[in-house]
């Protein structure tokens, strides 16, 4: 055992992501620090370095989830989701722009964004206590980074990796769960003006808000659950698109309405 009590494995796999996202070189899969499939140590390598960028001034600003995909999930062999961490200097401005080098391999996808107004801390939550807990709901594009080189990831090095987040925009107009029918919306991405993926509300585990039902209870049932204030990203909608500089992305939600971001051009002094 090493730091904080942990298996040294671990320990060195949070090192090695680190390292990877402080030089910009990505790094090998994690995996083969770890057991085969233990995605339990794969969640004490992302609490490890969350709690340590905490420690460094950090804040935790909501949970992302990811794997929502039925064929994502088929792709990288399980059969249920992952969440990472949102941090609240990943936080892009709608419109904003991402400088050269912030990330290593980013890719874009859109998502709807919940904003709680008050706790989840029942391991056995139900659609209704979302309903009760969520302040309103934001259209989102989440920019997924992978620290791993290629994007050679399995679940376990995905997890490892923060759920392999990277930065978050979030549209700034809130709406009501009273006022929009999540699992309906229809939501499309476009790259450059050209649609690049389209999905809808029933494409996030038939809903988001089953997608943040399952987020609440995992969370609670680990003694670390979703607060008012929370910011949660619910999953992807329809399939990502591979981001580089000079792009920009809008996603537009039926009844949440559009969101932004552009990518600074290569050469780019910010």
């Amino acid at each position: 055992m090493t730091a904080a009590g942990l298996p040294a494995e671990v320990v060195k796999a949070a090192e090695v992501l680190a390292e990877a996202a402080r030089t910009g070189v990505p790094c090998p899969p994690v995996r083969s620090l770890l057991a085969p499939g233990d995605v339990a140590a794969a969640y004490a390598v992302q609490r490890f370095a969350v709690d340590r960028a905490v420690a460094a001034g950090r804040r935790v600003a909501g949970r992302k989830i990811g794997l929502t995909s039925p064929a994502v999930q088929r792709q990288l062999g399980v059969g249920q989701p992952d969440f990472g961490a949102l941090m609240a200097d990943m936080a892009v401005p709608d419109g904003g722009l991402v400088p050269v080098g912030r990330l290593l391999q980013p890719k874009v996808e859109a998502e709807v964004a919940l904003v709680l107004g008050a706790d989840l801390p029942h391991a056995d939550c139900t659609v209704a206590d979302v309903i009760r807990a969520v302040d309103f709901a934001l259209p989102a594009l989440e920019i997924v980074d992978s620290r791993i080189a290629g994007w050679d990831i399995t679940i376990t090095d995905t997890v490892a990796d923060n759920a392999s987040s990277g930065l978050f925009v979030l549209g700034g107009t809130p709406v009501p769960l009273t006022a929009v029918d999540l699992r309906a919306v229809a939501m499309t991405l476009t790259q450059d003006g050209r649609e690049v993926s389209r999905g809808t509300g029933a494409d996030c585990l038939g809903g988001p808000l089953n997608a943040a039902v399952w987020l609440a209870s995992t969370l609670a049932s680990m003694g670390d659950p979703l607060r008012a204030g929370d910011i949660v990203l619910t999953g992807a909608l329809g399939p990502m698109a591979a981001a580089a500089p000079g792009d920009s992305f809008e996603a537009h939600i039926t009844g949440l309405g559009s969101v932004r971001v552009a990518f600074a051009p290569e050469g780019d002094a910010q």
